[in-house]
């Protein structure tokens, strides 16, 4: 077991042929212990050149509405009239606090991503 930094594209390729090489290998074993490193190693290079923005509020919380089989008029119980969410939901009026907190506890969406600018 020969693990060197990913520093290039090059060696990011090679990992991940390393990866998929030993990916069914048992915890505990020599090669087990490669893949848990390798996988860490991997990890960090994607974050570090590939990030992935947080989504758009309004669209994070139509996703979220579809994943839980909600309508406008459900979600109209957590931040208020149909209207409001109709206006929400066309991006002409902006989330509350409040708003932002019972999205929060009812679609279980991080605030990080409702705080946004959109």
């Amino acid at each position: 077991m020969k693990i060197t930094p990913i520093r290039n594209e090059k060696d990011y390729q090679n990992a991940l042929n390393r990866l998929e090489e030993i990916f069914d290998a048992k915890k505990g074993t020599e090669q087990g212990d490669e893949l848990e490193i390798l996988s860490i190693l991997i990890d960090r290079y994607e974050n570090e050149n590939f990030p992935i923005g947080m989504p758009d509020p309004i669209e994070a919380i139509k996703f979220r509405m579809e994943q839980m089989g909600m309508k406008q008029k459900d979600l109209a119980e957590v931040v208020g009239f149909k209207s409001r969410v109709s206006e929400i939901l066309s991006k002409k009026r902006k989330l509350t606090l409040g708003m932002i907190r019972k999205l929060n506890s009812t679609l279980h969406i991080p605030t990080e991503v409702l705080v946004q600018d959109y």
